[in-house]
């Protein structure tokens, strides 16, 4: 259970009064109940979607939606809202279902049903691998694995686990053409036909299938596949920022917040870019996009601002400076809280002023809104509620970086792809314009990363 917790829908009468870390804290504390009390009755994986009212007969689970559930509970645990035992049953008994689910040379699918672990297409061929999905999955069961550290027990148990998975994953075959591909499904093969190219959400996904112990990538096919796709490189001006990667404008701020949940931005770097400036520059050109408003939709401004893929009135958008029809999604500003903690802070503030009822419940903000149509999504989504969670942390303890930093896997993959970590004497506190608070120190002893077995 979430220990000493305050009702579910509760707030100060006027949450201006409060510190930022008070707001911080119940803005994760309340999110955390998505994956916990929101997770799926029989495996505890999390649902893809859940209503803001009850929750009805739901078996659809998200595959990358559970790796960000996880990094969730993991810092709900470091917090002291969860208890470390209950939560490492919890953890057990996802990867019950997890071993027991077809899996597609050692990939899951997008999709799976909650109860029985089968396969659920995503759409009519994508019914098998999803690489991008399951790189998410292993980012979350990554920081976990490091995180439960006590050398006997349930915990060595879980992470013996853990590493059968991940030795499973034959990245290597989905190597083809000199490049990496996200699907492969056992009854129409490679008919997706989608080589991961171009900057996007996946440069995770090339750190753990060069990181490999048998079945890794050539470096090559990240240098001349996904760094050399069309629209990769870009150094162009957007509202007066120079862009160093990425379409034009930057594209949905999950490029920004999904593989950096686990991967550390500040001061790495490699041939094609440093992405601490990436991602900063990203979410300053979202937020000023939002500021500057140039199409006139309501509500905008330095305090309700965030562009990134939700559900609106229309259906679920992938949305963008460029593709901007006046939904808001708080995911976006709320996991940007690292790049722009100022700007964060006041988009927080800024949405909690806002119709409370309408906002706000029981798994903390909903998934977006417009003003323009007075629509306020009556839905909460994994894969948005979670970085909510696993971004804030990273932005005030660092923990979940320093775990999944220290990860073997983690490191021989950035050494084979030719990153450097070079951390700037600004950035070596993980608020960029604040002081922050060391990591808290478990009991069990401090953050590392494990040797190769």
């Amino acid at each position: 259970m979430i220990l000493d917790s305050p009702p579910t829908h509760e707030l100060a009468p006027d949450p201006s009064t409060l510190a930022d870390d008070a707001l911080l804290d119940i803005v994760q504390r309340q999110t955390v109940r998505y994956f916990w009390e929101g997770g799926h009755p029989a495996s505890g994986l999390a649902r893809d979607r859940l209503k803001t009212t009850g929750n009805e007969p739901n078996d659809l689970v998200a595959i990358g939606g559970s790796g960000f559930g996880i990094m969730a509970i993991i810092v709900a645990v470091e917090r002291g809202w969860l208890d470390r035992i209950e939560a490492l049953g919890r953890l057990h008994r996802m990867l019950d279902l997890l071993e027991a689910s077809p899996r597609y040379h050692g990939m899951f699918p997008h999709f799976i049903n909650g109860s029985t672990g089968d396969t659920i297409p995503f759409r009519r061929k994508d019914d098998g691998a999803d690489l991008v999905e399951t790189t998410f999955l292993f980012q979350g069961l990554i920081c976990a694995r490091e995180y439960l550290d006590r050398a006997a027990g349930e915990e060595q148990r879980f992470r013996g686990r853990v590493d059968a998975l991940l030795a499973q994953a034959e990245w290597g075959w989905f190597q083809r053409k000199g490049k990496l591909y996200w699907h492969w499904s056992p009854k129409h093969q490679w008919a997706m036909n989608t080589p991961i190219e171009g900057w996007n959400e996946c440069l995770l996904a090339f750190v753990l299938a060069a990181g490999s112990q048998h079945h890794a990538i050539d470096p090559d096919c990240y240098h001349n596949g996904f760094a050399a796709g069309p629209g990769f490189h870009n150094s162009r001006e957007h509202h007066g920022i120079v862009l160093p990667l990425g379409m034009d404008f930057g594209g949905p701020l999950f490029f920004a917040h999904y593989s950096f949940c686990g991967l550390d931005p500040r001061g790495l770097k490699d041939r094609h870019a440093d992405y601490w400036e990436q991602n900063v520059r990203h979410a300053r050109i979202n937020h000023r996009h939002c500021v500057l408003n140039p199409h006139g939709h309501h509500g905008y401004g330095p305090d309700c601002w965030g562009l990134t893929a939700s559900h609106g009135p229309t259906g679920y958008v992938a949305h963008a400076p460029d593709r901007d029809v006046g939904v808001i999604t708080p995911s976006a500003a709320l996991s940007s809280f690292p790049y722009m903690p100022a700007q964060a802070m006041s988009a927080l503030r800024g949405f909690l002023a806002r119709p409370r009822k309408r906002i706000w419940g029981r798994f903390g903000f909903v998934d977006a809104f417009c003003e323009n149509q007075n629509w306020y999504a009556r839905t909460y989504l994994a894969i948005n509620q979670g970085p909510i969670v696993a971004m804030i942390e990273n932005h005030r303890t660092g923990l979940l970086w320093k775990l999944f930093m220290g990860a073997p896997e983690v490191r021989l993959g950035m050494a084979r792809l030719g990153f450097i970590e070079s951390m700037p004497k600004g950035l070596m506190h993980v608020r960029a314009q604040a002081d922050c608070p060391a990591v808290p120190q478990r009991a069990s002893g401090d953050l590392r990363g494990r040797a190769w077995s």
